[in-house]
């Protein structure tokens, strides 16, 4: 079954560590509410996530492409939000050792938060800097280092730099087209 055979209805959502609001697909028979926790299949894997707003057609958009939306794969368990929280506490605990690292490879970025998807199958470290060869840098280490494939996602004062979007990747940061 393909997503446009079960997505009915279009939400705007907000995840992430440093939010980023994109359009989610939810086939449930309820509606979901302003607030609503929900988890998401995002281009990283799983993420809990918050509902901000239907997405309502007008005369200027067309109705989204069923097949450009993340689906929402259920409405969040306690179960998924306490996974979250642990993932919270974790993170805290890690980002020490992650400056650390950053530091002893000499790479000229900053670390700003960094969090793992609900699966614990994606980590993402958030770097103050433009996508580049720093980034690059940064994911080629970790995965040298025997931390596996690591996301760096650049922010900006502007927010999340952004790449082109698939519906899933492959991992570490650049231009390769991987991410």
């Amino acid at each position: 079954m393909t997503v446009s055979e079960i997505v009915t209805t279009a939400y705007l959502v907000r995840h992430g560590a440093i939010p980023e609001v994109v359009r989610a697909g939810w086939s449930g028979e309820a509606p979901l509410t302003r607030g609503t926790s929900v988890v998401v299949e995002t281009s990283r894997g799983p993420e809990l996530a918050t509902v901000l707003e239907l997405v309502r057609p007008n005369g200027s958009a067309p109705t989204p492409d069923p097949e450009s939306l993340f689906p929402i794969l259920r409405e969040a368990s306690e179960a998924d939000r306490t996974t979250a929280r642990e993932q919270t506490r974790r993170a805290r605990d890690e980002f020490s050792k992650w400056t650390q690292r950053i530091t002893e490879w000499n790479l000229d970025l900053q670390l700003i938060d960094l969090e793992w998807t609900l699966d614990s199958s994606r980590f993402v470290l958030y770097v103050l800097n433009e996508r580049g060869p720093e980034c690059t840098k940064l994911a080629l280490q970790a995965a040298a280092a025997g931390y596996g494939v690591v996301d760096v996602q650049p922010v900006s004062s502007d927010g999340l730099v952004t790449v082109p979007v698939e519906k899933k990747g492959g991992g570490g940061c650049g231009n390769c087209g991987s991410h």
